[in-house]
């Protein structure tokens, strides 16, 4: 049974990158479309491996919930940029929800937190290439980046409250997830070359990465009931 997942995974991740490359050289809306459609089934493929496991599934529905968010935000992302970021703000606190399964609400949340979000707001409000048009705008992107910096500092702090497989993934995921939002936010405010394909480069595996997790959560728990019952 794990060997299918493990190629639907696979299968997964080759079409993602695929309809990734496809999009950053003029694939438009339609693979744009596709490679998030494609993160989201990795986690529907990931959720029943979870479930045929026999793992709680309280950390993979509420990733699941916030992987079809991201997926909306992406498509709604090139119709209205201002809604995709409301979504996409939505999507990172269940992402936040999700972790929160792993590992309660601690004062490392709030320092790891706080930690990315002092860099994050000091980039937006001294970078001098940078050009938000209106104080609007440049509110947005704080207020985003504030919802985004406690996402990223919640799986750190899980990492570093329990180093395993499960958590070490959903770092480097959400690690990947923001460097893609500031590869973003210089490709639209700074006109930075080359930024507009770090940030598709960096996205959709980042967003297979954190669908992945998943199975690695499984696989730890699966992992875990074998030693126990052995044990016993």
């Amino acid at each position: 049974m794990r060997k299918k997942f493990v190629m639907a995974n696979i299968v997964t991740l080759a079409l993602i990158l695929i309809f990734d490359v496809w999009y950053m050289f003029g694939g438009g809306l339609f693979a744009k479309s596709i490679a998030s459609i494609m993160f989201v089934g990795a986690g529907i493929v990931n959720y029943l491996y979870c479930a045929k496991n026999e793992v709680d599934l309280k950390f993979p529905r509420w990733m699941l919930v916030a992987l079809t968010c991201a997926m909306l935000a992406d498509i709604i992302l090139v119709l209205n940029f201002y809604l995709g970021v409301a979504v996409f703000a939505l999507g990172h606190v269940f992402y936040f929800v999700s972790y929160c399964m792993l590992g309660k609400i601690n004062r490392k949340d709030l320092l790891c937190g706080v930690g990315i979000f002092t860099f994050a707001l000091s980039v937006i409000q001294f970078a001098p290439f940078l050009d938000f048009g209106s104080g609007f705008m440049k509110n947005v992107c704080c207020a985003y980046a504030l919802i985004i910096s406690f996402m990223v500092g919640k799986a750190i702090s899980n990492l570093l409250e329990e180093k395993n497989a499960t958590n070490i993934t959903i770092v480097v995921g959400s690690i990947l997830f923001i460097i893609s939002d500031l590869m973003l936010m210089l490709d639209k405010f700074g006109s930075i070359p080359g930024t507009n394909y770090l940030c598709l480069g960096t996205y959709y595996p980042g967003q297979f990465i954190l669908a992945f997790s998943l199975f690695k959560h499984a696989t730890i728990n699966r992992l875990n009931y074998n030693k126990n019952a052995k044990v016993s």
